[in-house]
């Protein structure tokens, strides 16, 4: 049996045009190889597209590919992600599964409250395919805590699909996460949700994180390089192997700029250094300006000087460029700072009645939240997020 396993597409999630259809070419291409090298099946786990509702333009070209699969006999299992998943429980991942392109991995639940989450097998010939979906903000995890398996194990080839954090990628971030082991077990543990390559054995059973397809920010562009997918052999022993497309070359610039007057012409005297005819341009600006701001570099005239070189694609990042801090003496002793935080809330609470006014002080603590040195992104919004959902009581 050859089975490929694909995740975090994210179809739609770019901004950018032509990192889009970067992102589209990446899809495309994973299905022609799925396609080409006589896959059984496809598993899908998770962030098929960015959002729950994605562009129209999005889902013609989905189904298009979708419908190459289906004519070559290849079938499709998924789970919704953290991204394309409702509260609601519609999306148009159900929209796919109702035109007969893919079957989404059911379950049951028992109990009021739910005690018990029994999932449901897509069965494949002697392959036995389980699947829970993500959810916003980690809230899949407390789940998943209560999955049962009612099949016998061992009686087939048993694939679980997760769309979630693992605590062996989790390291030391303070986010709720799960252990594989406290699982039903499987054969082949099918991961998304991470963006990394990922490769592990549980109880000699291999559990992957495919990675994107396509990287999602600047940053993973910047790790990453590229997306990749899995295609799995199974004969008698379990054989994965790591399908990498590379579309672009990326190009990764770095300047220190401390003087924000002159900054421009640094940056286009580095950028003369290099070939960058299309290819992806990561220009990171960082340093602590001692003359002018920010807004004196000029963008535009660097983007104009990029357009002439072609470069494919130009993406800047200046979230470590800071201006000079200025020293002054307050005339605040700083222990008496919350007394006037406290006297400044009371009379905003006199003047705007509302009995949301009691959540003030707790949203801003929640809101203090900060970012730990190397935490990822996605992960820093993750413990954000869940903080924001248990005190509003809402799912975020």
């Amino acid at each position: 049996m050859r089975f490929a396993h694909l995740s975090d597409c994210h179809l739609g999630g770019w901004r950018q045009p032509e990192l889009q259809e970067l992102n589209l070419e990446s899809f495309r291409i994973a299905i022609k190889t799925c396609i080409e090298e006589k896959t059984e099946f496809i598993l899908f786990s998770g962030d098929l597209f960015d959002s729950a509702f994605p562009p129209i333009e999005i889902l013609k070209e989905t189904f298009s590919e979708f419908r190459k699969l289906k004519e070559a006999g290849i079938k499709c299992y998924v789970i919704a992600g953290s991204h394309d998943y409702s509260v609601s429980g519609k999306t148009f991942l159900d929209v796919l599964e109702k035109g007969g392109f893919c079957e989404i991995c059911a379950y049951e639940e028992k109990g009021e409250p739910v005690k018990e989450i029994i999932l449901k097998p897509c069965i494949h010939q002697s392959y036995y395919i389980y699947g829970y979906p993500g959810k916003k903000s980690g809230l899949e995890i407390p789940d998943l805590r209560k999955i049962k398996i009612n099949e016998p194990y061992q009686s087939n080839f048993r694939i679980l699909m997760l769309h979630t954090t693992i605590d062996e990628v989790k390291g030391d971030l303070p986010i709720d996460s799960i252990n594989l082991t406290t699982l039903p077990p499987a054969d082949y543990y099918a991961l998304g949700h991470i963006h990394i390559n990922f490769e592990e054995e549980i109880n000699n059973k291999p559990a992957i994180y495919s990675g994107p397809l396509f990287p999602n920010n600047f940053k993973e562009l910047e790790e990453l390089k590229n997306g990749s997918f899995y295609i799995i052999d199974v004969e008698g022993y379990t054989k994965v192997t790591k399908k990498e497309i590379k579309l672009k070359e990326i190009v990764s610039v770095n300047i220190e700029i401390t003087d924000a007057i002159t900054g421009t012409a640094k940056i286009l005297s580095e950028l003369e250094k290099r070939d960058l005819k299309d290819k992806i341009l990561l220009l990171r600006i960082y340093g602590e300006l001692e003359k002018g701001k920010t807004s004196d570099i000029k963008f535009s005239e660097i983007e104009e000087y990029l357009n002439k070189q072609q470069v494919y694609s130009f993406l800047k990042n200046t979230s470590k460029l800071e201006t000079q801090r200025q020293e002054f003496q307050s005339q605040i002793n700083p222990s008496e700072m919350g007394k006037v935080e406290e006297t400044l809330v009371q009379n905003y609470k006199k003047e705007n009645p509302s009995d949301f006014n009691r959540l003030i002080f707790e949203l801003m603590d929640c809101l203090n939240l900060e970012k730990q040195e190397g935490e990822k992104s996605t992960i820093f919004e993750q413990r954000l997020f869940l903080g924001l959902s248990k005190l509003l009581k809402v799912e975020l």
